[in-house]
């Protein structure tokens, strides 16, 4: 049984070694996310044909890091081609169900999203190795819960496989769970951010992510404040507003006018 996972290991490694070049630059495609800074340390964007991981280390962050994730479907197909979404039964009573209509509020159309539900992690990691070797797909999303065993450096390096060899860009979404060993070329930990002042007239703001890059392959990492603009369908910076001292909650209220004899003012 050991032997055959070594030799499992090392046909994966040597599949992996013929997609790269021999300066270890991988032969991909990039999209860019629109963040400039971001995009320089990614090379041009985002790898199109990889596999790449979005983590919520906490319950609570799980939206923000979905959005993080729809936003790169979004970058990634440009409503052009159809995504497929697994994820497992139970995910619904954690983080609640996918909504179509924020889908389509983010800029996503929901008439291009496959959904697929998966009895477990073992299940979910086979249809997502299904869905990444047919290049009809723009990209495929696992949504894996916790830290499930199913999900070792052997999963992770056949995914990769299958990405690298359909184009397929695979996104695994891992919520409540903390970074482990995996092929993944690029990981990121999102969080929501602080969105910046804006008008009374607009009743959302624009969301804002704080996304980090803790790895990345082929290049340097780094930590960015991002906005999601759901008009132009990309990621930007945004210039942070000139702090205003706030008035404090225990200051006496102000003493009110009133006119006197004389016609003065008191």
């Amino acid at each position: 049984m050991a032997g055959a996972r070594m030799v499992t290991l090392a046909s994966l490694r040597g599949a992996l070694s013929r997609l790269e070049t021999d300066n270890g630059e991988r032969l991909a495609q990039r999209v860019p996310l629109g963040h400039a800074e971001a995009d320089e340390v990614l090379k041009g964007g985002l790898a199109l044909g990889a596999l790449h991981e979005v983590f919520a280390l906490e319950g609570r962050q799980s939206a923000a890091a979905t959005g993080f994730v729809l936003g790169l479907v979004r970058r990634i197909t440009q409503n052009r081609r159809f995504v497929l979404w697994i994820a497992q039964e139970f995910a619904g009573r954690e983080t609640g169900e996918l909504a179509m209509a924020g889908f389509a509020e983010l800029g996503l159309d929901p008439r291009f999203i496959v959904t697929v539900h998966a009895v477990n992690a073992e299940m979910a990691l086979r249809a997502a190795a299904d869905g990444l070797s047919c290049n009809a797909l723009g990209a495929v999303v696992t949504e894996l819960w916790g830290e499930p065993k199913a999900f070792d450096a052997v999963a992770s390096r056949k995914l990769t496989l299958a990405a690298g060899t359909s184009g397929v860009t695979g996104l695994m979404l891992r919520l409540a769970a903390d970074p482990d060993v995996s092929t993944a070329e690029t990981r990121w930990i999102v969080q929501a951010a602080r969105s910046p002042p804006g008008s009374r007239t607009a009743a959302w703001g624009e969301p804002a992510l704080d996304a980090e890059l803790v790895r990345n392959r082929h290049g340097s990492t780094g930590r960015w404040i991002m906005h999601w603009n759901c008009d132009d369908h990309l990621f930007h910076k945004t210039t942070p507003a000139l702090s205003v001292v706030p008035q404090t909650a225990d200051r006496p209220l102000p003493a009110r006018s009133r006119k006197i004899a004389g016609g003065g003012w008191r």
